[in-house]
C-alpha cells in the first residue's frame, strides 16, 4: 500500500546512509493567514474542462488497489476486510465534514480536497496529462484526498471555499484546502481569496507545511 506522508527521495536516501538531514528545499511553510495571502490571484478559466482529463483511481504501485481503496485502507478507524485483488468489506470510517461514522466502503466518497474542476480552473488546464493524473491520485500528502460521507461530497461538487464549507471543522478544512493549493501551485480568484482571508481570521493561525508536488 502506498504511504501518504512520503518523505522526499533525497531525504530517504540520506537517512538510509546515515547522512545529516536538512530541510527539504521544496517545502512551503507559513502561518495560515500568511499562506492564504501568498496564494497567487488569477482569473479562473473553465474552458476545455472534462473530468476524464484527470485519470483517477489508478493502481500506481501495482498492488491491485486503486487510489480510492488505498485511501480507504489508510483512513479506516476499523480496518476493512480485504479479499481478492483488492475488494474491501466491513470497516469503519469517520467523515469529519459532517462528523458521521460509516461502516461500508460504498458509503464513503474520496473527496479531492481541491476539486478536479477547481484545479483545472486554477492552473491544471496547462499541465500535462501525466501531471493531472498525479494530482488526481496524490497519495503523497494526506490532505489532498479525504474520505467523507458520499452525499456530502456530492453536495460540495466542484465548489471552492467561497462557495462551500463543511458543517463542522471549517478551520481544518480551510487549512487543508490552502495546503493543497500550495502543494500543487494552484491559484485562487479574488472572491475565493477574500473568503479564505475572512475565515482564516476566525481560526487559530496554525503553521501550514507542505512538500511541493511540482
Amino acid at each position: 500500500m502506498l504511504l501518504r506522508r512520503l518523505a522526499p527521495p533525497l531525504v530517504l536516501a540520506a537517512l538510509l546512509i546515515g547522512l545529516p538531514v536538512t530541510a527539504y528545499a521544496d517545502d512551503y511553510s507559513a502561518p495560515l493567514e500568511t499562506a492564504v495571502s501568498d496564494l497567487p490571484v488569477q482569473t479562473e478559466v473553465r474552458t476545455g474542462y472534462d473530468r476524464s482529463k484527470f485519470n483517477h483511481w489508478v493502481d500506481a504501485d501495482g498492488d491491485g488497489c486503486s487510489t480510492r481503496n488505498e485511501v480507504l485502507l489508510e483512513e479506516a478507524d476499523d480496518p476493512p476486510t480485504r479479499s481478492g485483488t483488492c475488494t474491501l468489506s466491513g470497516g469503519r470510517w469517520y467523515s469529519y465534514y459532517d462528523r458521521v461514522s460509516w461502516y461500508a466502503p460504498a458509503d464513503i466518497d474520496i473527496d479531492h480536497m481541491v476539486p478536479l474542476a477547481e484545479a483545472w480552473d486554477s492552473g491544471a488546464r496547462t499541465w500535462s496529462a501525466a501531471e493531472r493524473e498525479r494530482y488526481a491520485n496524490d497519495l503523497g500528502d494526506y490532505r489532498t484526498l479525504v474520505g467523507v460521507t458520499d452525499n456530502v461530497n456530492q453536495a460540495k461538487s466542484d465548489q471552492d471555499v467561497r462557495e462551500w464549507l463543511p458543517a463542522y471543522d471549517k478551520c481544518r478544512y480551510l487549512r487543508e484546502f490552502v495546503a493543497v493549493k500550495h502543494r500543487w501551485r494552484l491559484s485562487v480568484d479574488s472572491g475565493e481569496k477574500s473568503a479564505m482571508s475572512t475565515l482564516a481570521g476566525t481560526c487559530t493561525n496554525t503553521t501550514i507545511t507542505v512538500t511541493l508536488a511540482r
